[in-house]
């Protein structure tokens, strides 16, 4: 601090406002720059020469280096990515995106000649002033109001097809990102079997959006003022040259102020790109948070969790705040020294180079005739005066729009490094809907940096964790007829192994019914049967999926008509196709018992948001009137009639199976074991059993099997109240309890055995006796 103040000039030393102020911004530049180090090592607190080491180098160090190579930056990394996204943008050379952008050029290219007339026609109407020409003050004057027609309409042309071209851009990947999203079942894979993406939903909206605002941004950004800087410095060059002024010094100092400003604004620029990612990320996490608690809310509000939430959701904002508040303290240092710099140093730099030529300037070119040189060295004083004032204002105006544009290439660095931010996640979420797409999944994104090639097959068995990626290399072979499973293991996307190997054959004519205690693997057979989740080893025979229909115990309840409640998926263009009428869709609702909603609701084109109109009976039984719609050869029922009667839940079934729907069932309903033929029962514990199911036999050893559970529950609250009885009348039970029941057995099984003891001594003496008498 005394350095600098010993190099202070001698009037700042004195005591004074200046001086403090002087003070003041010296001591917070360095209280920023020493800040980050300062909290660093107090987070670390105290080094311990005991730190973990991955790979020879402590964990610390390792986790810094990963974080610093996956952080966006302008770097080979993000030009690849960029290229691969403008692939995208424009697919081909005649398109839409393209035109815009040739039509967006042209306003650019428009704007920066207009710029350089009515620079050159500000340099005009200063000289008619000064001249005191009123008669040319006018008519330049209207020249400059004609001239702003275009003008204005060229500026609202550039702020209009910026906005189309972002409009496009934006078109051009959700189109893209919808082709992806919703091929191979990517939706629900990207949330369900990888966890790379956190919020999927903001990737497809936001973060689009911000991408494709800054692209279109960026090429106006940079494109006008490089334009801008040729066209100008050309102007002021071919105007000194024709004044016969040396431009050689000019441009040496203004290649050194920018080259000058460049290094220092790159040295001193925050990783924008890293900082608006996570903002990103934390906006994310901050919407999620809310959609929870909106999708969840009846939940919360019987549990009363409120504060539970209201904890979370003020954790999220209070990360996502911390982060703003990041963000804005790094710029406002950087917005600092950038203005410093191309405000103040670039005004005075452009004085000298506007001022040196003028000055020195004769007024002629060494190429002009002898006759120029000659009427420019006779040339009255107020004419020199008023020719200087119109160079000066011409060079000042042309200086100011050049120097605006280099300051406009230079603070894009800025909005390129959030650029990189943004490609970054968005050529992220297309990488992770590619690879889920091909069936390459990552439960975490540790598994991508640091996956190695793991040759041979692992042994699965229940109850452990696959650790590391999930090799897929089961089969699934489409077949007309039966399910089959070979070998087939239950894994979950974590790598929960519920069931080790399956084998059943499921013929055609056969009703399975599937039962066992919760988390045995129930559901999640069916998921494998349905292709969300894939088979990781072994071979699966089953039928194409449009021969397959799942109803969960929750049916979905679409946006759209009555109708469309029923013929879901389908549209009502393709129920025409398949030739259903509405006497036959009435006839699909008699049959679940549902005949009733039609008058009730208004009709098939009835619209209501179902998810709250129909109790839970009434979806359930929606659910299985989509199975009559759709009729399929097999349906897996997951627990889908919990919420209907027996007889109309029995009517149901006995439909389906006169249909000729072969029925796999998950249920604890007795009352359906008639309607299967075979069981297939987990244990919970890895293990199942196969068999054909006899539901009269099985429903008899059920039924003595409840009975004596009733029976046998009520014996400890008899023998409960028999003791309180003793105790209160002071006797004893003449009942005999179960122990000492068993211990006067014991007696008598010991008694019994020391009589024939006795006997045996007794007949011995006697027959030795009967011996020696003989």
């Amino acid at each position: 601090m005394s350095v600098v103040y010993s190099k202070l000039p001698s009037q700042l030393k004195r005591p004074s406002v200046a001086r403090k102020a002087v003070f003041l911004l010296i001591a917070a530049y360095g209280l920023k720059k020493l800040y980050p180090y300062v909290s660093g090592r107090l987070k670390r607190g105290p080094s311990s020469p005991h730190l973990p080491q991955t790979n020879g180098e402590p964990l610390e160090v390792t986790e810094r280096r990963r974080k610093k190579r996956t952080s966006p930056a302008v770097n080979r990394e993000f030009l690849e990515r960029l290229s691969r996204l403008l692939r995208i943008l424009f697919p081909r050379i005649f398109c839409k995106e393209l035109g815009l952008l040739g039509f967006h050029s042209v306003a650019l290219i428009s704007r920066t000649f207009l710029s350089i007339y009515v620079a050159n026609l500000d340099g005009k109407i200063v000289k008619t002033i000064v001249k005191k020409d009123p008669q040319a003050f006018v008519w330049e004057l209207t020249k400059w109001l004609l001239i702003a027609i275009p003008a204005t309409f060229v500026n609202s042309a550039i702020r209009y097809l910026e906005g189309q071209l972002s409009l496009a851009f934006r078109t051009r990947l959700v189109t893209y990102a919808y082709q992806l999203y919703f091929t191979n079942q990517t939706y629900y894979r990207v949330s369900n079997m990888d966890g790379r993406l956190a919020n999927p939903d903001q990737s497809l909206t936001e973060d689009i959006v911000m991408f494709a605002g800054s692209v279109a941004h960026l090429y106006s950004n940079l494109t006008k003022p490089i334009l801008d800087v040729v066209m100008t410095c050309y102007t002021l060059i071919k105007t000194a040259k024709s004044k016969g002024a040396n431009t050689t010094w000019p441009s040496v100092i203004a290649g050194i102020v920018v080259a000058l400003t460049a290094k220092i604004l790159r040295a001193f620029s925050p990783r924008f790109g890293k900082l608006v990612a996570e903002e990103a990320k934390r906006k994310g996490d901050l919407r999620y948070m809310h959609s929870r608690i909106i999708a969840n809310s009846e939940e919360i509000a019987f549990y009363g969790g409120h504060k539970v939430e209201m904890s979370q959701l003020q954790r999220s904002y209070n990360a996502l705040h911390s982060q703003i508040n990041l963000i804005l303290f790094k710029r406002l240092w950087y917005v600092m020294l950038e203005q410093f710099l191309m405000k103040y140093l670039w005004s005075a730099s452009g004085l000298v180079m506007v001022a040196v030529p003028i000055i020195t300037a004769p007024g002629y070119s060494q190429y002009d005739s002898e006759d120029v040189k000659q009427a420019a060295l006779q040339m009255k004083e107020e004419d020199l005066v008023s020719e200087r004032t119109e160079a000066f204002t011409t060079a000042r105006n042309l200086l100011n729009a050049g120097a605006d544009a280099v300051e406009r290439i230079m603070s894009s660095y800025k909005e390129v490094t959030e650029l990189a931010g943004y490609t970054a996640r968005v050529y992220e979420m297309f990488d992770v809907f590619e690879e889920v797409r091909s069936g390459v999944f990552r439960r975490s994104v540790e598994e991508v940096q640091g996956e190695t090639a793991r040759g041979g097959s692992r042994e699965v068995k229940h109850g452990m964790r696959v650790e590391g990626p999930l090799l897929i290399r089961g089969q699934v072979i489409d077949v007309e007829q039966g399910i089959r499973c070979e070998n087939l293991p239950i894994i979950t996307p974590t790598g929960d192994v519920v069931v080790s190997s399956l084998n059943i054959k499921v013929d055609e004519g056969m009703h399975l019914l599937i039962t066992g205690p919760n988390g045995c693997g129930k559901s999640s057979m069916f998921r494998i049967l349905s292709g969300l989740w894939p088979v990781y080893s072994g071979v699966l025979y089953k039928p194409p999926p449009q021969h397959m229909f799942y109803i969960p115990q929750r049916p979905y309840m679409s946006v759209g008509t009555l109708r469309d409640q029923v013929i879901y998926p389908d549209t009502a263009q393709e129920m025409k196709e398949r030739g259903f009428t509405d006497q036959q869709m009435e006839g699909i609702l008699r049959t679940v018992n549902l005949l009733y909603i039609l008058e009730r609701e208004g009709g098939w084109d009835a619209e209501s948001d179902w998810k709250d109109v129909l109790s839970g009976g009434e979806k359930q039984r929606m659910g299985m009137a989509r199975m009559f719609y759709h009729k399929p050869k097999y349906a897996l029922l997951d627990e889908c009639t919990s919420a209907v009667s027996i007889d109309v839940e029995g009517k149901i079934f006995e439909a389906a199976k006169d249909a000729g729907i072969a029925l796999l069932s998950i249920t604890h309903r007795p009352s359906l074991w008639k309607y299967h033929t075979h069981l297939l029962q987990f244990d919970g514990e890895g293990g199942w059993r196969f068999e054909k199911l006899d539901a009269s036999t099985r429903l008899s050893l059920q039924d003595e099997k409840l009975r004596l559970e009733t029976q046998l529950s009520g014996i400890p609250k008899m023998q409960q109240r028999l003791a309180e009885l003793c105790s209160i009348l002071g006797e004893d039970s003449r009942l005999v309890s179960p122990g000492e029941r068993e211990e006067e057995g014991e007696m008598g099984q010991r008694e019994q055995q020391q009589q024939e003891e006795r006997e045996e001594r007794d007949v011995f003496p006697a027959e030795q006796e009967k011996s020696l008498m003989e």
